[in-house]
């Protein structure tokens, strides 16, 4: 009687946690950009709320805040994008597109900070942070400035920062990104992992990784949480 009562709660939680982030990117996403970018937008936020009700494990309750990589853009299925690799009960809330920046993404507020709350709501044992990619081309000011809103948000929970792959398409971009959020966790005396150095294979678009490179990166990640 007593693991059913636990299934239950676990599936109003569960149910909570959709909810709240299809509210969530309802309200974000309210002052989309204009034509393709709206489109676009749309498509990730639908990409997002699959991803969300895909939760995989069992254990402690881990929450994954990222990007597209997290969301699984590019594969035929999204659960197998790479934070399925980790132990514990997995809740994704990622945003294709989106970076630690207000502005890595047109696509209204849709930054890590910004939809953190609604990916803790249901609790959070570990928090894993995944991303930089979208911050290719964003200053220092404005990644410093969304790392220290998202550890705001995130105060009081166990979290971990997980880098920026050197993909093929950023990846000139990827040292700057990847030493200042190096530099911001040792401020913040948060774990990073660094992927930069991971030889991983790619979609055609020389930026999202193949099922095997989810895998491999997701296998990595999760080697790097149990030391």
């Amino acid at each position: 009687m007593g693991a059913l009562v636990a299934t239950r709660r676990g599936l109003v939680v569960g149910g909570l946690f959709v909810v709240l982030v299809v509210a969530t990117l309802s309200f974000h996403l309210s002052g989309l950009a204009r034509g393709a970018d709206a489109s676009r937008c749309e498509r990730y936020a639908a990409g997002s709320v699959a991803r969300a009700q895909a939760v995989t494990g069992a254990g402690e309750r881990v929450v994954v805040i990222g990007d597209s990589y997290s969301a699984g853009l590019g594969l035929s299925s999204i659960v197998g994008s790479w934070p399925s690799r980790l132990s514990g009960q997995v809740h994704v809330a990622g945003f294709s597109g989106s970076g630690f920046s207000e502005h890595a993404s047109p696509c209204g507020r849709v930054s890590f900070a910004d939809r953190a709350p609604a990916a803790l709501r249901g609790g959070a044992d570990l928090v894993v942070v995944e991303g930089g990619l979208n911050d290719f081309d964003q200053p220092a000011s404005s990644i410093t400035a969304g790392f220290t809103r998202l550890m705001a948000e995130l105060d009081g929970h166990r979290v971990v920062v997980v880098g920026p792959v050197a993909a093929p398409s950023r990846a000139a971009a990827v040292p700057r990104v990847d030493a200042l959020l190096a530099e911001l966790c040792a401020d913040y005396d948060v774990p990073y992992v660094r992927t930069s150095g991971l030889r991983l294979p790619y979609l055609d678009d020389r930026l999202h990784l193949t099922p095997t490179g989810h895998r491999t990166f997701g296998d990595f990640v999760a080697t790097q949480l149990a030391d």
